[in-house]
């Protein structure tokens, strides 16, 4: 009999696709990837996986890995997808896939299946990253099957299947939208939101933050430390990665903080509305870039902006485990060795405010920089700096002049 592991979450779709993968002749291993997603019972679902037929059941708890080896070196790029999106949920698929093919070299498995659709970028995330850690599995997708959609044209037939075979699915009221949840942030995409002329910040019963107009009327303080590009404490207390996500998580999400809305332009071509909230990472992101400012060479951290579009994408499209990324991550490693220090922030309603910050290796010097009279920088010297950079405009000036 061949086997597979499924990428398992205990919900309506991926209990219906592990029925259906052994009505298809599969010896199914689920695999619950805990990356923070919230449930009310782990074990309960492990049990249901179990009860359902699954010929092993197992949680797998990535979710410092997660913070660290992904999410933390995307944080020392600065990447955001189209200059908004802190790429939640794009981190997390690769990792999925690395935990499942784990386990399916353990239990023999020659197959991994999934219940990401066959619209969307998840499918690419899991798939690129299985073929790129395990060139020969089988990655079977059964929303890209004809036959499971035509059994399954809506959530009636699933449900229906459900109840015909005895798997317990939770009666819910059906949101208008849907949502993935993990310890770096919560999507909302789909239903309601589709439709442009609808408030999606209005819309949304957001899980992590608050809206910023409930948010105190007072600032709160936080500092949060860096060594070598990675943030080691907040408020003086030494925190895991994880730990340190959670805490930004609980003191961003009560001061209204990050929270975004934007239409994006999806792997597969077609452009989509998601609504995103990822409060400890935003107060990340505006930590670390204040002790850059500080620390890194300006040659250095322009290069880095130029490249950190090309990062997100990657990572966006799916292409984790990739030799460019390889190199990337190498590269930003070195890039930020320097980047020690702690930073100082205001947290009021929705805003990021930069109170102090400080550094043992910062490269802002008051001497050369102040506008005041003295100081180490010699002012003449910019006489022939400036002679010689403007010696191609002369030239070009001389013999093409310009109207003006």
């Amino acid at each position: 009999m061949p086997s597979c592991v499924l990428a398992y979450s205990g919900g309506l779709d991926t209990s219906v696709i592990l029925g259906w993968l052994q009505d298809e002749g599969y010896e199914v291993h689920a695999v619950y990837v805990d990356l923070g997603q919230p449930c009310e019972d782990r074990e309960a679902i492990l049990q249901k996986a179990k009860n359902a037929g699954a010929a092993s059941a197992r949680i797998v708890d990535a979710q410092e890995e997660m913070c660290r080896d992904f999410a933390f070196p995307v944080l020392q790029w600065q990447a955001k997808y189209e200059s908004i999106y802190l790429l939640g949920t794009s981190i997390a698929r690769p990792l999925i896939s690395k935990v499942c093919l784990q386990v399916a070299r353990e239990v023999n498995a020659d197959a991994y299946a999934h219940g990401a659709t066959g619209k969307g970028n998840d499918q690419c995330r899991f798939q690129l990253a299985a073929e790129a850690l395990n060139p020969s599995v089988k990655v079977i997708a059964p929303w890209r099957i004809k036959k499971f959609r035509e059994a399954f044209p809506g959530r009636t037939e699933l449900i229906a299947y459900c109840e015909a075979n005895n798997i317990p699915v939770k009666a819910s009221a059906a949101k208008p939208y849907s949502s993935d949840e993990n310890c770096l942030h919560i999507s909302y995409e789909a239903g309601d939101l589709e439709d442009l002329n609808v408030n999606g910040v209005e819309l949304v019963d957001f899980g992590m933050t608050v809206s910023p107009q409930a948010a105190p009327d007072q600032v709160e303080n936080v500092s949060v430390a860096f060594e070598a590009g990675v943030p080691v404490s907040v408020n003086g207390q030494s925190l895991s990665p994880l730990g340190i996500v959670k805490t930004l998580n609980e003191i961003g999400g009560r001061n209204g903080v990050g929270r975004i809305d934007m239409v994006e332009n999806r792997f597969v071509g077609m452009k989509s509305r998601g609504v995103y909230e990822s409060p400890g990472m935003t107060v990340l992101y505006d930590a670390l870039l204040s002790i850059e400012q500080l620390t890194m060479d300006r040659d250095l951290v322009h290069l880095r902006d130029r490249l950190a579009p090309e990062v997100a994408e990657m990572v966006y499209y799916g292409f984790w485990y990739a030799p460019k990324m390889d190199a990337l991550l190498a590269f930003i490693k070195d890039a930020t060795k320097h980047v020690t220090g702690e930073v100082k922030l205001q947290l009021y309603k929705g805003n990021i405010i930069v109170d102090a910050r400080t550094s043992p290796n910062s490269l802002y010097d008051e001497g050369i920089a102040t506008m005041e009279g003295g100081g180490s920088y010699n002012q003449d010297d910019a006489e022939g700096f400036l002679r010689i950079q403007g010696l191609p405009s002369r030239v070009q000036g001389r013999t093409t002049p310009r109207e003006y």
